[in-house]
């Protein structure tokens, strides 16, 4: 969602370079020279013909890619094949796909390994290009990969193929309601598609205005976070998929991508981290930036990226979070240095916006209001999360000192938010910004209101309630947001105070949507807006599932979320550090956990909703605690569960 309205091209192109955040450890090394990636020649057709094989009624084109100037197209009736035969040079799994655009259907996209078909998709009638996948197909070193793609009763058009890396965990779902199974099913597959493969060669600087770029690059460990017709990732985007890039293990990627926005928050810039960047790492796309004193930026990316990057250290207990010094300065300097430069039209501790559009620092996410804000409720509620973060993060670091530090600046401002920032009112009476003269601003925001209750700023009780009506009210109605992307906040927002129906509603909404044309045609379908997959993964197991990882300390709690009419729930290979866990809700009273692989036991915290004295351990009575958490009352049994063991908790 990134930007909504284009940003005008610099007229000189700079490339600003930014160091790796942490050489590769020797071993690591080691593994990436063994072989070299899995590359498809010439996979845009921009050099014509060259490493394909065309049959009659095939070619290259000019007349309409989907990318860059050229694309391969077949013409109408059976028999035609477009085909490329790849030498693969070391064993893995990988996902192929491609932008394709049919005229009828009958088209197939085909992956042979040796001859043999591995994988096919039958290419559906679709006037509009859209991303086809074949997932996770092993090959040996040595072995001949076909891809093709075959004609039907329409002519087929394709270009743009990509090769990922299979994702390294492949968690399953299994439920009494079918449409959770297709949901994850389908989002685990789309969301490894946009992984980029380390160590190709690719595209720099492609966006609508360059459609191929500035020259080729690197890529390095990470994953579309964007617009797909733009060759990077943006922070906002990265920050919102971040959880369900850890559900399917992409650990190194979100350090990689976290690292390179830490890196790029200097002084000279205000300590904003850049607001996109291509797949190399180190270079910023150049649609966004166009010197120290230009660039977008936007306040609650900055806070966002503190608090994702505890989150990736709670699911992956990678020490580096804690220890490299490039992301422990970006901490400090995001929850300090930050929030000081930034609080000058309305002194009160809140960093803030100029209100004179992105490329010189907005207050707010929401690009489509012309509102001159200078504080906004995205931001603010992204800061007290923040500072929640940098709590948490230090607690792990053993700075108790630091940690009490941020703990008290979280609980006072999130007071000052509750007692004073957004005022008396309720619903559309509550306040979502300052402009910078100063003026509240009350009514629908769309990211300056969902935020608020999102980043769990707003206490709960009657007034959050009333508020969440309000924002589900409005975005289903006249306030609905165009893009789908901004949509896919909506389950987050409700699932942070137990309006589990409410985000069940939302998240079938937004599948639902998948095929839809989305509203920047080069985009494609919503369902190829990279964002939606990677939400829906996080919402599945964050959400309804109630998962919450703490690697570090190898524990985890959770506590059933499940909608009326969904009986059951579960999740197999959900990975936590160096171990994976296969977990089931029955309804809200009952759960159960196997620590399936890995070196470690856990302490589970089973949580379950309302006040009971005991609960049934594999069928044994024990007394339980009671504890609160946004508003709701909640009762739990901590218990280790070791490798190979599987424990069931119940109320009685």
């Amino acid at each position: 969602m990134r930007n909504h309205r284009p940003a005008r091209l610099a007229t000189v192109t700079a490339l600003t370079v930014l160091a790796p955040l942490t050489p590769l450890a020797p071993s690591a090394l080691a593994a990436t020279a063994a072989a070299a990636p899995l590359v498809v020649e010439n996979p845009g057709f921009e050099e014509g013909t060259t490493g394909w094989t065309f049959t009659t009624g095939t070619g290259v084109a000019t007349n309409r890619p989907h990318g860059g100037a050229k694309l391969a197209y077949l013409d109408e009736g059976e028999g035609k094949k477009v085909s490329q035969e790849i030498e693969v040079p070391g064993d893995g799994m990988f996902d192929f796909s491609a932008w394709v655009a049919t005229g009828g259907t009958g088209g197939t996209f085909t992956a042979r390994v040796n001859g043999v078909p591995a994988a096919s998709v039958d290419l559906p009638a679709r006037s509009t290009y859209a991303r086809y996948t074949l997932s996770r197909i092993a090959v040996n070193r040595g072995d001949r990969l076909e891809l093709s793609f075959g004609s039907g009763a329409g002519w087929v058009n394709v270009d743009d193929l990509m090769v990922s890396p299979a994702a390294p965990a492949d968690p399953v779902v299994s439920s009494s309601d079918p449409e959770i199974v297709e949901m994850f099913h389908w989002a685990k597959r789309k969301a490894n598609s946009w992984v980029q493969q380390a160590g190709t060669n690719g595209p720099l600087n492609v966006d609508e205005r360059n459609g191929t770029g500035t020259g080729t690059g690197v890529y390095a460990p990470s994953y579309w976070a964007g617009y797909a017709h733009r060759s990077g990732y943006y922070s906002r985007d990265m920050a919102h998929q971040l959880s369900g890039a850890s559900v399917l293990g992409l650990h190194e990627a979100n350090r990689a991508m976290l690292g390179t926005f830490a890196a790029s928050a200097t002084e000279e810039h205000g300590y904003y981290p850049g607001w996109s960047f291509n797949f190399d790492n180190r270079t910023r796309l150049s649609i966004d930036y166009r010197g120290p004193d230009s660039f977008v930026r936007e306040v609650p990316a900055t806070f966002e990226l503190v608090e994702k990057a505890n989150e990736a250290y709670r699911w992956s207990g990678d020490s580096t979070y804690v220890e490299d010094s490039t992301l422990w300065n970006f901490y400090r300097h995001a929850t300090k240095e930050f929030v000081e430069r930034h609080d000058g039209a309305k002194p009160n501790g809140v960093a803030e916006g100029t209100g004179k559009g992105i490329f010189a620092g907005t207050a707010s996410y929401n690009e489509a209001s012309d509102e001159p804000l200078a504080e906004a409720g995205d931001a603010i509620g992204s800061q007290y999360q923040a500072y929640l973060a940098m709590s948490a993060l230090a607690g792990s670091k053993g700075d108790k000192a630091l940690s009490k530090e941020f703990r008290t600046k979280a609980e006072r401002l999130g007071k000052y938010f509750n007692s004073t920032w957004s005022g008396s009112g309720s619903g559309a009476d509550m306040i979502r910004g300052y402009t910078v003269d100063g003026e509240p601003l009350t009514g629908w925001g769309m990211e300056n209101s969902w935020f608020m209750p999102m980043k769990r700023i707003l206490s709960p009780g009657a007034r959050a309630d009333a508020y969440l009506d309000y924002i589900d009210e409005q975005a289903g109605g006249s306030g609905k947001p165009s893009n789908i992307e901004a949509i896919s906040y909506l389950p987050d927002t409700f699932f942070a105070y137990g309006h589990n129906e409410t985000a069940w509603k939302w998240m079938r909404y937004v599948y639902a949507q998948r095929d839809i044309q989305h509203p920047v045609s080069k985009q494609g379908p919503n369902g190829d807006y990279p964002e939606v997959s990677y939400t829906l993964l996080g919402q599945t197991v964050e959400g309804l599932m109630g998962v919450a990882p703490d690697a570090p300390a190898t524990s985890l709690s959770t506590r059933s979320r499940l909608p009326a009419g969904m009986d059951w729930l579960q999740i197999k290979d959900i990975g936590i550090g160096k171990n994976t866990f296969t977990l089931r809700h029955d309804g809200a009273g009952r759960s159960t956990l196997t620590n399936g692989t890995g070196p470690a036991a856990y302490t589970w915290q089973a949580r379950f909703p309302g006040n009971h004295p005991k609960i049934k351990v594999n069928g044994k009575a024990r007394p339980a605690k009671t504890s609160k958490a946004d508003g709701e009352t909640y009762s739990y049994i901590e218990v280790e569960v070791r490798p190979g063991r599987t424990v069931t908790a119940e109320t009685p």
